[in-house]
């Protein structure tokens, strides 16, 4: 049966046929709804069944995640989604796994995790939300909060260099990297559908604003009076221009970016265009780095590229092994070498 012929079969699924029957328990307003939503509105254009889907997540206000879709899922341990999340894929490649997690998950408790499933390119998507605080356990500081910050644990303002979450995936070697926003519903999902089609890991950073322990935390951002003058959007092949009236652009001065006017001396041609595809990973690297209110922070995929699948690999090396040595026996494996009764 050819794969057109396949898919043809699948009943059509709407996002309503993805909402589970648990009440969401997340504050009001708060921005994991959006996130929510617009992945609602992603799985059922991908053309797989519900129940080849499972999303695992970690432990915080994000982690909920899976009580909301109405797929398999897995709430597991704090930090430890990813290692659960690489043996599910491991032993079910045929399986698309999600990974949803927050910045204190992700990248306190779990950050050797995540790293290890990064520079091993399982197929697996991930979503981290970042909201630059512990909003769970009510309102301390986390990985990513900015220096100064003030919380029930920093009653003094934090000393600690935030965590970039960008600069961690790309430093890992992440095949797929990307950031937008939880309110900016078209571009969100547009980058949760490239992520979904990312063969390989694929890493999202998602600002979402917790408006009980750190409203607006983001609005730079968000707010569609002011985000023209402080975000540019990444579109592969093109130059980074921004602004209200998309005057501004930024261009490489050496190794280092500089914001500047177009129109009085510098044109499109002068500025940085933009390459997700480069395998050479320093120019995704520079654009993580800029950051507000020095430079517009950029929106979009920073880096798109193809490496060895570490699922694939593996299934490959156990295919090889079957067909060399056939499929075994686990009994005779579990008493050979060296065993003994106990009487």
């Amino acid at each position: 049966m050819s794969a057109e012929i396949a898919n043809s079969a699948l009943p059509v699924l709407t996002a309503k046929d993805f909402a589970s029957d648990q009440e969401i328990r997340w504050c009001p307003r708060c921005g994991d709804y959006s996130i929510l939503a617009q992945m609602k509105k992603v799985l059922p254009t991908l053309g797989i069944p519900r129940e080849k889907f499972v999303f695992v997540s970690g432990i915080g206000c994000s982690s909920r995640f899976p009580y909301y879709v109405n797929t398999y899922g897995f709430h597991s341990i704090h930090g430890r989604a990813p290692a659960i999340a690489t043996g599910v894929k491991v032993a079910r490649p045929d399986l698309q796994v999600w990974v949803i997690t927050g910045d204190g998950d992700a990248l306190s408790i779990g950050g050797n995790h995540l790293m290890h499933m990064l520079r091993r390119n399982l197929d697996l998507k991930v979503i981290l939300f970042n909201n630059r605080i512990y909003g769970l356990t009510k309102g301390q500081y986390s990985p990513t909060s900015p220096v100064g910050q003030k919380t029930k644990s920093t009653p003094m303002g934090s000393v600690d260099n935030p965590l970039s979450p960008l600069c961690y995936a790309i430093g890992s070697e992440a095949t797929f990297v990307a950031r937008s926003v939880d309110v900016d519903i078209k571009h969100l999902t547009y980058v949760l559908e490239r992520a979904a089609h990312h063969k390989g890991t694929a890493f999202v950073e998602v600002y979402q604003d917790c408006n009980i322990f750190n409203h607006d935390a983001f609005l730079y951002a968000s707010d569609k009076s002011i985000k023209a003058d402080h975000i540019v959007y990444l579109e592969h092949g093109k130059p980074l221009v921004f602004g209200k009236d998309v005057k501004k652009g930024v261009r490489l001065n050496g190794m280092h970016p500089e914001v500047v006017e177009l129109g009085k001396g510098v044109g499109e041609d002068d500025l940085l265009f933009h390459d997700e595809k480069a395998t050479e990973p320093s120019l995704a690297f520079l654009l993580s780095r800029m950051k507000y209110p020095d430079f517009p922070e950029p929106m979009g995929i920073f880096r798109a590229v193809e490496a060895p699948i570490y699922d694939e690999q593996v299934a490959l090396q156990v295919e090889t092994a079957i067909k060399k040595q056939g499929a075994g026996n686990f009994d005779e494996l579990f008493n050979s070498g060296d065993t003994w009764n106990v009487d």
